[in-house]
């Protein structure tokens, strides 16, 4: 388990999938003074800049970023820029030896599932899936996800995941003063149960992606975590998770923590209660839905290959991170 954060602890932003390029000045600044007010000093990789025609740097470019900031000993955190499509391309080229001799948070989401789980399969060293370095220039609404991120890497003892009041799904980088909050309706019980066990996953696409790989970790006694975003239809999320029920391993699936939709991708309570109960291979675990992760706002912040107790019944839901 990788060594909390405290107060003048260096945190370096790297870029493994798509560039800091993409990252107004705006939300730099916010981005760099929250973390600042919780006592860190932020560094920058080498290449965080660089960018291509996929919106991201060369493959050299991200692994050598990659290998300095677990290398670095004055690096206690590393945080990623954002998301996007391609951080699966680093996987082989990673010096799985460092990391391992070298372990440090590591934290971001969406197309760092990838990454995250890579590195915990490899090394058995706990990443985290929680907010990249673009989601701290959010101006409004950040408070929950800043919490669950101290929670989580700041502090140590169980952590009970509460529902945030309010969340968004509109695009705050274009305008930090107009934002739409959603009163938020809480988790909610799809399959009744109790599971203790290993957190793996995150978003599932990128998830799903390791499948038949080295990088994918194993699904022992494991308590999956899937969310996606806005470009999923409710057929493709009921694909992907048929394609991933379907591996031999997912009988070893202790439980099902289901995040978030974006609205446009129009995967609702009722198409999600449905895409689960008439898939058999989830007949026998516990699964909840509506959990602050994915690709809306707030987040919080959760470790992979730390260990969560779910109880799902009618009248209790809970979800307690208890190794983190």
């Amino acid at each position: 388990m990788p060594e909390k954060l405290k107060r003048g602890d260096e945190i370096r932003v790297i870029a493994p999938s798509r560039s800091m390029g993409l990252i107004s000045e705006e939300s730099k600044r916010v981005a760099i003074r929250r973390l600042e007010e919780l006592g860190l000093k932020v560094t920058f990789s080498d290449h965080v800049d660089e960018m291509n025609e996929f919106s991201s740097s060369k493959i050299s470019s991200r692994v050598e970023d990659l290998h300095m900031a677990f290398s670095d000993k004055n690096v206690k955190a590393i945080l990623t820029v954002i998301g996007g499509f391609n951080s699966n391309q680093i996987l082989e080229y990673l010096d799985y030896k460092l990391i391992k001799s070298n372990p440090k948070i590591l934290c971001g989401y969406s197309d760092i599932t990838a990454l995250s789980n890579a590195i915990f399969a490899k090394t058995g060293v706990v990443t985290y899936s929680g907010p990249n370095f673009s989601s701290f220039g959010m101006l409004k609404g950040f408070e929950y996800s800043l919490e669950y991120f101290k929670r989580c890497l700041f502090e140590k003892g169980p952590i009970t995941v509460r529902p945030s009041e309010e969340w968004s799904d509109d695009e705050w980088y274009k305008d930090q003063n107009d934002r739409e909050f959603i009163k938020n309706t809480g988790h909610f019980l799809i399959n009744k149960g109790e599971a203790e066990g290993t957190i793996i996953g995150a978003n599932l696409v990128t998830f799903q992606h390791l499948a038949g790989t080295p990088f994918m970790p194993s699904f022992k006694n494991s308590i999956v975590f899937v969310e996606d975003d806005y470009e999923e239809r409710p057929h493709h999320f009921d694909s992907t998770l048929i394609a991933l029920s379907l591996l031999p391993q997912f009988s070893e699936v202790r439980g099902v923590v289901i995040g978030r939709f974006q609205r446009e991708s129009g995967i609702e309570r009722e198409t999600l209660t449905k895409t689960i109960k008439t898939n058999k291979k989830f007949d026998d675990i516990p699964v909840i839905a509506g959990v602050d992760f994915g690709h809306t706002a707030p987040q919080i912040t959760f470790p992979i290959g730390g260990k969560a107790r779910l109880v799902a019944e009618r009248d209790n839901l809970e979800l307690e991170i208890l190794e983190h």
